[in-house]
């Protein structure tokens, strides 16, 4: 017989001998196991008695054995009742079934129901919706979860008692779903008032690693910041993370044919408001004057200065007032200029055709510092360029906090129909900012930039605000200023290197009577006498 054939029959000699004296001495092992149990339980127990009791517990334990080896057969009894208690307690416990994970939603719709009882149950109702005994499959339609196990949609029904028309109630009821669906995210309700139904949307994060740079737009129109893919028909390239991608943007046309020639933007502190002026100005810079009035004196526009296209950025109370008198007089100039052109059918000057612009951040510090020292408010001065800006090529933006909404004067607020509301503000803010009811509640921690937009009548859309950050900010990454200096018209000697001089002669050059002239010049109209300025 070969050697393998030997060696495989001792394996399985020594398995089944193996197996055997496995069922032979189970028994012992278990009783083996029930007495360890019993001596750790006596040890235990016999350091958890006091000293003063161990005494009388020793003379009752030993009273104990002896009357148990007086008592007929009381020893066998004695063995018996032991091995039986410890085969018991050396038995192996079954395992129990682990529990079935519970349905996630059973546990967050069924608590999410019983938020809603107190607010959507009527004492009255026969036949309620919601009632604390109810299950909510009564009342919700459809819904959807997130991989991570998040509500991502949802459909109710209520009863047709609940005032929906009233924006508090409304409130209450989405406070309630944002609260138990959790205050991270950003959630859109539709309320359909006919059919009362709710139908209940998580919003997905619009991105936030959009820098500045140069926007595929033409001229007049201006990218506030980008949007879902819901909000608008058009998608633009952008540099995002290394790579082109299309997003979707929030545009703003200026110019004399728009229906919305003049922005208000309002916002929380610290959520990017002044970022928004920046982004707007190395927007329009290519193609339009800038004056820039820096009401908070922050120093968040000092990277304009002496910038081709900047006429001047003011700080000061009496500086602000001085380039906005300039501007109400320069707009009743291009009126006039305008006016007479179209009155005698002449070519429209230059001067009169490039767009002014009228940036201004936190006027209302400004105002209140001129009503201390009795001077006119900045604001006031802004109701020319404001009520006849589209005619005259005259855009004014103001930014300002949302708090300060009450100290804006009524001809701003009239006058602006071009609304941005950025950070995370209340359902009556977010109405009073934007002029219509926001049908989206915002997240509880919101990014820089984060808000909303509405552009005339149109439907507020979300909005995130492309990072633009000041260049002379040394707490600020080196690559988002570089990308904020890159779009500056020139090199300013305070954050780049100065430009070289061009080279100039010792002396002009002389010119012979007889020499014939460089360029012949022609008198045709071969150009058109108004040439459009391109983007540079």
């Amino acid at each position: 017989m070969p050697l393998h054939r030997h060696l495989s029959k001792g394996r399985e000699f020594a398995r089944t001998a193996g197996d055997h004296a496995t069922d032979m001495f189970a028994p012992l092992a278990v009783i083996g196991r029930g007495l360890r149990h019993h001596a750790g339980w006596a040890k235990d127990r016999w350091q958890a008695t006091p000293e003063e009791r161990r005494g009388p517990t020793l003379f009752l334990s030993a009273a104990m054995l002896i009357g148990i080896y007086l008592l007929p057969h009381g020893l066998l009894f004695a063995l018996v009742a032991l091995m039986a208690s410890a085969a018991w307690a050396g038995r192996a416990p079954k395992a129990a079934p682990a529990p079935p994970a519970p349905d996630v939603a059973d546990v967050k719709l069924g608590a999410l129901y019983s938020a809603l009882t107190p607010y959507l149950c009527g004492p009255e109702d026969a036949n309620p919706l919601y009632h604390f005994e109810g299950s909510y499959k009564n009342a919700f339609g459809s819904w959807e979860f997130d991989g991570e196990g998040r509500l991502s949609r949802l459909e109710l029904s209520y009863p047709a008692y609940f005032t929906d028309t009233e924006p508090a109630a409304r409130a209450r009821i989405e406070q309630v779903v944002q609260g138990k669906a959790g205050r991270a995210r950003e959630y859109r309700f539709d309320w359909d008032e006919e059919s009362n139904r709710l139908r209940i949307t998580a919003l997905a994060p619009l991105p936030t690693d959009v820098v500045a740079q140069r926007f595929v737009a033409a001229p007049g129109e201006i990218v506030l910041g980008f949007t879902d893919e819901d909000g608008t028909a058009r998608t633009i390239p952008v540099t995002q993370g290394g790579a082109v991608t299309q997003q979707p943007p929030v545009i703003w046309r200026t110019g004399p044919r728009s229906s919305e020639p003049h922005l208000l933007a309002l916002g929380v502190t610290g959520y990017g408001t002044s970022s928004l002026i920046r982004s707007i100005a190395l927007q329009a810079l290519p193609y339009a004057d800038l004056v820039v009035i820096d009401g908070a004196g922050t120093g968040e526009h000092a990277c304009l200065v002496n910038r081709p296209g900047v006429h001047t950025v003011e700080t000061s109370l009496h500086g602000a007032l001085a380039a906005l008198t300039w501007a109400a007089q320069e707009t009743e100039r291009r009126l006039t200029a305008l006016n007479a052109a179209r009155h005698t059918g002449a070519s429209l000057p230059e001067d009169v055709t490039r767009p002014l612009w009228l940036l201004l951040d936190h006027p209302t510090e400004l105002g209140e510092l001129a009503h201390a020292e009795g001077r006119p408010d900045p604001q006031d001065l802004l109701e020319l360029p404001l009520r006849h800006g589209r005619a005259a090529r005259v855009t004014v933006v103001i930014a300002d906090d949302v708090e300060a909404r009450d100290r804006i004067t009524p001809t701003v607020r009239a006058t602006t129909r071009a609304r941005v509301l950025l950070g995370p503000a209340r359902s009556e803010e977010a109405h009073a900012a934007l002029g219509a009811p926001l049908d989206i509640v915002p997240a509880a921690h919101a990014p820089v930039g984060r808000g909303y937009a509405r552009i005339g009548n149109g439907t507020p859309v979300r909005l995130q605000v492309p990072t633009t950050v000041d260049p002379l900010d040394d707490d600020a990454l080196a690559q988002l200023r570089d990308a904020v200096i890159a779009l500056l018209p020139h090199r300013d000697s305070r954050t780049e290197a100065a430009p070289a001089a061009p080279h100039r002669p010792d002396r002009p050059p002389v010119v012979r009577a007889d020499a014939p002239p460089s360029h012949p010049v022609d008198f045709g109209k071969a150009e058109p006498m108004i040439r459009s300025r391109p983007i540079s």
